[in-house]
Formats: C-alpha cells, structure tokens, sequence
C-alpha cells in the first residue's frame, strides 16, 4: 500500500530523484526518461477516456493500471537482484502482453482490412487514441534504448510494442469500426 501525505519532499531539487531501489540517479538518466515517457503515456490514456464509454473505456482502465505496474517496473533496475529485495518488485508479465495481444485480435475482427495508410484522427477519441499510440511508440523507443545501457524486463518492451497497436486498432473502433477512418491520399496536395 501506498501512503502519500506530503507531496512534496524537496529530495529532487538538486537535479536527482530515487528509483524504486532506493538508488539515487539524474533526472536526465535514461531509466528516468523512460519511465517518464511511460508516465506521460498513462496521461494521454486518460484524456482519451474522457471521451471513451463502454468496453472501450473499461480496457482503457486496465491499460492505465498496466502502466502503472510497467512504470513500477522500469524504475526498478537489477533485476538480476529481484529474489534479494524486502519486496518483491513489480514486474510487467507475458500474461498482460498476451491479453492485449486477444484484444488487438478481438477489436480487428470488427475491421475490414487497411487498403490505405489512415491519417490520425476522425472521431475525437480517435485522435486522442492516435496522440497514445505515438506517445507510446516513443516510451518503447526509450526503454529499447535503455535495454541497450541496462537490464531492462523483455515482457516491458514487448507491452510497449503491443500497446502501440493496441491504439491502433482502438482509434480505428472509434472511427466507426473503420468506416470513417480519414485516408492518406499519397501525393493529393501536389
């Protein structure tokens, strides 16, 4: 359980802030800026519920609390020292990328095929779910690029790669299962 009561802490100030081992690292620390970006994801998921209902907007839920447990994990290093720590770390499972992997397959079943690349937007939450998919596809570029300088969870990458399709898929949903999808037009503008 978390306890929160004071906000503030001035522990950062300094231009430092501590992962979840207690290691104090540089704002500016790749790990730092991955989970950051996992965070600002997170954010836009939110913004995108506020024009979600239904299923939609209940898996949009669970994706938002995946991203909690994936940003857990990132801030989190040694993975190698996982069975030493008080508490067991919290680390992104094969079993979330599996389940987002059903719902990709479940909400593209609903879909004719793509003919034509879309162009993000359409429907106001499919604008949104296209802000998350890049949003997304750039906390997986980070956390790829921390896994090159640090041990980094394999399933963690494999959910950002999933997730990024996910919104996808998701933002074609909201255009009308597709039909109001907006298409690029190569060259239209020439």
């Amino acid at each position: 359980m978390v306890v929160l009561n004071k906000i503030y802490t001035k522990t950062g100030d300094a231009g430092e802030t501590a992962l979840g081992n207690g290691a104090r690292v540089a704002k500016h620390s790749m790990r730092v800026i991955a989970y950051g970006t996992v965070d600002e994801t997170n954010a836009t998921v939110g913004m995108a519920r506020q024009h979600a209902d239904g299923e939609l907007d209940a898996l949009l839920g669970l994706i938002q609390n995946d991203l909690f447990d994936l940003g857990a994990d990132l801030c989190r290093p040694d993975m190698e020292k996982d069975a030493e720590a008080e508490y067991p770390p919290l680390r992104v499972s094969d079993s979330q990328v599996t389940r987002l992997e059903a719902e990709i397959d479940t909400m593209n079943g609903k879909l004719q095929p793509l003919r034509s690349f879309i162009l993000p937007g359409g429907s106001a939450l499919a604008a949104h779910l296209h802000v998350c998919r890049t949003v997304s596809r750039r906390a997986e570029r980070l956390a790829v690029e921390l896994a090159t300088m640090e041990t980094v969870n394999p399933a963690a990458v494999k959910y950002l790669n999933r997730l990024s399709d996910w919104f996808f898929v998701a933002a074609r949903i909201a255009n009308n299962d597709g039909h109001d999808d907006v298409l690029w037009q190569p060259g239209a503008n020439r």
